[in-house]
Order: structure tokens, then sequence, then C-alpha cells
């Protein structure tokens, strides 16, 4: 089975400095996720190039199909080793998992990697090896449904040390807490933002360190297909709304006249729904073989409005709070956030004069900008996102 590799993370910066000394990064290829978690020495921005440094060359050289004795061979070559304390400039965390579940993990002087399987923890076996005098730790195993790996730097194990706890948050308290957490985290961005939710608040909103969570969940595929705007040529609308029609997964429909044209080409009876009522967003409706009918730009602005606030890990945001309302913009935002990893969106270019400033041209239409900044967010938040204009 070909599974969906759901990636996230988080970070929070040390009190204080403008870049974080952690550095993530995520490399796609057609057959497997490479993951990379490196931890500068230090803070500020010597620590962030020195991250960005290691992270950069171990991806890089990953995918190309180089063995990690060639890769940290070319780490411990390019980074320097701290004179004083005579240890190396950066750590890291390595997750290489392919889309049947199939994982190797390789790791070096950072936290141990966390693996969650519904709300147990699983201690897997690791196998230590010298490269370049360096002792690093592969694992290698296979993942099922539902299983849930996370990297931490050590800022996330100190959190709260000279705040509220004396020794920090430690390893064993961050692994109470994700057994008893596990089963709420529907996606892998409701873990790292829950967890740097935590940190922030056991620094009491002054980190000592910088602090990063990334996390990895082997999720089933989900589709949502996504019809807004009514298309240029009205010949297609027919077209439009066959695909739409035979399109697995989700059907959502953003727009009074894309919901018109939706009712007029299935033949059915578009109702509106007037038992919730909110003050800000315009009221959903159901077409029948729909999942959701709302409202066009007022509805895509709020929900982008959520999905940014969401997204931020400072925000203080409550996660729970954020979707559960009743609202176009709450239900959207679920969906779009929880209950789908792939997004067909089919964007119909007709500009609606209400949504025009007169002074700024066609191409610059509201409707498209809201568009394209929610395409950019789910981007960011690990979606597949296929973009069609009409």
């Amino acid at each position: 089975m070909s599974y969906f590799i759901d990636v996230s993370y988080d970070c929070l910066n040390k009190q204080g400095e403008e870049l974080c000394g952690d550095k993530v990064d995520i490399i796609r290829t057609e057959d497997a996720t490479i993951v990379v978690l490196a931890d500068g020495l230090g803070s500020g921005v010597k620590a962030n190039i020195l991250a960005t440094l290691t992270s950069k060359i171990l991806v890089t050289m990953l995918k190309e199909g180089a063995s990690i004795d060639e890769t940290i061979d070319t780490i411990v070559g390019t980074l320097p080793v701290c004179k004083v304390r005579n240890i190396a400039y950066a750590t890291f965390s390595i997750i290489k998992i392919y889309n049947d579940g199939r994982v190797y993990i390789v790791e070096y002087d950072n936290p141990p990697v966390f693996y969650m399987k519904g709300d147990k923890l699983i201690n897997f076996e690791r196998k230590s090896k010298v490269v370049q005098g360096k002792v690093v730790k592969e694992s290698s195993f296979q993942l099922e449904l539902g299983d849930i790996l996370t990297m931490v730097s050590d800022g996330v194990i100190h959190a709260g040390v000279g705040y509220i706890l004396n020794l920090g948050w430690q390893w064993e308290n961050v692994a109470d807490y994700l057994v008893k957490r596990t089963s709420k985290y529907v996606c892998a961005k409701h873990l790292t933002k829950d967890l740097i939710e935590v940190c922030r608040d056991l620094y009491a909103n002054k980190p000592g360190d910088d602090a990063t969570v990334a996390a990895i969940k082997l999720r089933r595929p989900e589709v949502v297909n996504m019809f807004t705007g009514p298309p240029i040529n009205r010949e297609v609308d027919k077209w439009i709304v066959e695909k739409l029609r035979k399109s697995s997964g989700k059907k959502v429909v953003c727009g009074g006249t894309a919901a018109n044209i939706v009712e007029r080409e299935l033949g059915m009876t578009m109702r509106v729904d007037m038992e919730y009522i909110d003050p800000e967003i315009p009221p959903t409706a159901s077409i029948y073989g729909i999942d959701l009918v709302t409202e066009g730009v007022l509805t895509l602005s709020k929900t982008l409005d959520k999905i940014k606030k969401y997204s931020n890990p400072v925000a203080g945001e409550n996660i729970t709070q954020l979707f559960s309302g009743r609202d176009g913009a709450s239900r959207l935002g679920k969906i779009l956030v929880e209950e789908c990893t792939h997004i067909n969106l089919w964007v119909g270019k007709a500009i609606n004069p209400a949504h025009q400033n007169p002074n700024f041209p066609a191409d610059l239409s509201i409707k498209l900008k809201i568009v394209d900044e929610l395409v950019a967010m789910l981007k960011r938040l690990g979606k597949n996102v296929e973009v069609n204009y009409i």
C-alpha cells in the first residue's frame, strides 16, 4: 500500500534572536521523503548558518543516493569543531521514509526519536557505528498506518529550565505527554503545534534555547476537490461539474455563482442553512452529492485567516477552537487542514465586479489573490496541491 507521508515542523527562537539555530529540511522524491533536523551549536546567526549548512548537505547527498558514511564524511570535513568544548558545531537527526512505510533513521547527538503507535511509545533497536570518529545510531523498521515519528532539538527537552522546572522537561516527560495526547493528533501539524506551544509555556514566553519539533505521520491519502468561481467560458460549466461529480474524495463548492452552476448542471435543489447564523461569515448551503457549499470571497478570506493563525507556532490559538465552529470558514478550514492530504482546486477566472477594485487590472482579482495565498499556505502545511484555472 502507498501511504501519504504527512510531515510538519514548528520552531521557537531563543529569546532575543531573530534567527533559529535549528533547521529542518524536507525533500520528497518519487518513492520516499527525507526529513532532517539539524541543531547548530549555540544560537543566533552562527548557529543558523551551521544548522542550515548541515541540513542542506545531508538532504542533498542522501537524495542523490550517497551512503550515510559518505554523507557524514562530508559533514565532518566541512564543519569545524568547537575548540573550547571539543564538540561538533551541529548535531542532527535524519528520517528517510518510503511511501510503503519502510523507514531508515540516523541519529547523531540529538535527543532520541519518539516512535508512537496509537497511544503507546515503541522502543526500536538502534545500532551504533563509528564514522570519522563520530558515533551515530542507525535504525530500520516498518511503519504502519497511523504511526507517528517525532524529532526534537534539545531546546524541547530543556524547556522550563530556570523558569517552571529545575531540570527541564526531560525526554521521558515529553514521551509521557505524547502517550496521553497521540490519539488527538489527526495530522502531523497538530502534534508539532501542540508540543511547541507547551515548550513556549514552560519557557514562560522567554525561550532560553532554540526549540524545534518535527513530526511524521503515516496517513491514508485523502482527496478534496474544491470548485470556486465561475469559468470565463460558460460552455465549460457542464464539463467542470461533471469532473467534480466523478472525482473521488470530498467535494467542496465555494461561491454563490459556482454553487448555482453546480445546482443547475446536477439538476439538484440548493438549500441555504439558516439554522446557524454568524454575523461575519455568510451561511452555508447544501446540494446533494456535495460535502460543503459556502459563499465565496468572504468565506475564503476568513478561512485563510484561520489557517494563518493555525500555522503560527507562537499565535497561542487553540487548535480545537479554530475549526470547531459551525460557520463556513471553520468547516472549510477543518476539511483543508485535518481531513485531506491532496487538494484539487478548480478555479474559475471570470471576474465578479463586486470583488474588484476599479483601480486594479483584472489579473489582480481579489478572489484570485486569496486563492493564491490559500494555495501557498496549504503547501506550507505539506498538502499536495494541484490548481486548475478555468
